[in-house]
C-alpha cells in the first residue's frame, strides 16, 4: 500500500527516468510543423510545450488545433500559453483553414481547443461553433472532440457549442478545489464543475471528460476528493498527468509522482465509476485522444 504524506515544498531538482522523453522531430513531425506554419494555425502541443509532440506528432501523425489565436486573456500559473490584451480581434476565417488541415491530414479523430477569450461576449463559442461545422462539411468522417474554457460562466455560450452535438466535450478542473485560487487565473473550481454539469443538462447524452494536474502540492485524499466531485456531475473520461513546469515563469513543481501512484489513480477512478481514466506521468487532455474515445464508447 502506497503511503500518501502531504509533500514538502521544495522543487525537485532531478527529472526521474521515467520522465525521459526521446525528441524525434522526424519527416511527419516536420510535415506537420509545415502544414500548421502554412495555414497560420496554431496548436497547444506547441505553445503549451506538451512533452508528447514528438510522439503525437511523429508517430501517431496527430495534432490539438488552438483556435483565438495564441494569445490568452488569462494568466494561469501552470500554462505557457502568451497571455495578453487581444481587444476583441477575431479571425472568421480560422475555422476554414482547420477543416483543411483536417481534411489534408485524413483524421478520424479532431481535438479542438482554445486560449481563454474573456473579451468576446461569447468567450469565443461562436468560433467553436463554426469550427464544428465547418469540419463536419469538409471532413464529414472526422469525429470532433472539444477541449473548451469556462465561457466565463455563460450558459447561452455553452448552449451554443453543445448544440454542435460533438463527440466529447472537455472542459479541464486541472487541480484541486483548495489550490485552484494559486493555479488557476478568473477561473474557481465551483465554476469548471457547473460547466461540466450544465453540459449535460444542455445536451442530454453529451459526453464530457476532465483533467487534473499532479505535483503542485496537492494532497491524496484532495485528488480523490476532485475525482468524486467530477463523478458527482456524471463526467465520463478522466485524464490524470504529471505537472511539468515549462519555464522559470510558472510556479514551482513541488514532487513527482511515480506510475504506482498513477496506476492506483486510475483504480481509483475506475472504481468510481469512471467510463475511462487516462492515468500516467505524461498524460494530458488530448494524449491518445482518440483511443480514450473508443474505450469510453463501448462501455
Amino acid at each position: 500500500m502506497i503511503e500518501h504524506q502531504r509533500p514538502v515544498r521544495s522543487e525537485p531538482s532531478i527529472k526521474p527516468p521515467w520522465l525521459t522523453i526521446k525528441a524525434t522531430a522526424g519527416p511527419n513531425y516536420q510535415r506537420l510543423k509545415a502544414l500548421m506554419r502554412g495555414n497560420t494555425l496554431h496548436t497547444v502541443c506547441e505553445e503549451a510545450h506538451c512533452p508528447n509532440i514528438f510522439e503525437c506528432w511523429e508517430q501517431d501523425k496527430t495534432a490539438t488545433f488552438m483556435i483565438l489565436g495564441d494569445t490568452c486573456t488569462r494568466n494561469c500559473r501552470f500554462c505557457a500559453v502568451k497571455s495578453g490584451h487581444v481587444g476583441g480581434v477575431v479571425d472568421w476565417e480560422e475555422p476554414g483553414r482547420v477543416a483543411s488541415a483536417v481534411m489534408t491530414m485524413q483524421l478520424d479523430h479532431v481535438v479542438i481547443t482554445s486560449v481563454d477569450r474573456d473579451d468576446l461576449p461569447d468567450g469565443g463559442a461562436g468560433i467553436f461553433a463554426n469550427t464544428v461545422r465547418t469540419i463536419r462539411d469538409m471532413a464529414p468522417r472526422c469525429q470532433v472532440e472539444l477541449l473548451i474554457p469556462d465561457f466565463a460562466g455563460n450558459w447561452n455560450a455553452l448552449a451554443l457549442v453543445i448544440g454542435q452535438r460533438p463527440n466529447l466535450l472537455d472542459h479541464n478542473i486541472e487541480t484541486v478545489r483548495r489550490m485552484t485560487p494559486l493555479v488557476r487565473s478568473r477561473a474557481t473550481y465551483e465554476r469548471s464543475l457547473e460547466v461540466l454539469r450544465q453540459a449535460k443538462e444542455i445536451g442530454p447524452g453529451q459526453r464530457t471528460k476532465s483533467s487534473i494536474m499532479v505535483g503542485l502540492g496537492e494532497t491524496w485524499d484532495e485528488l480523490l476528493e476532485t475525482l468524486d466531485d467530477l463523478r458527482a456531475v456524471n463526467v465520463d473520461i478522466v485524464t490524470i498527468g504529471q505537472y511539468l513546469r515549462p519555464t522559470s515563469k510558472q510556479m514551482p513543481l513541488v514532487r513527482f509522482y511515480t506510475p504506482d501512484e498513477f496506476g492506483q489513480l486510475r483504480e481509483e477512478g475506475m472504481a468510481r465509476g469512471f467510463l475511462h481514466v487516462e492515468s500516467g506521468p505524461l498524460v494530458r487532455t488530448s494524449y491518445h485522444a482518440a483511443r480514450q474515445a473508443r474505450d469510453a464508447a463501448s462501455q
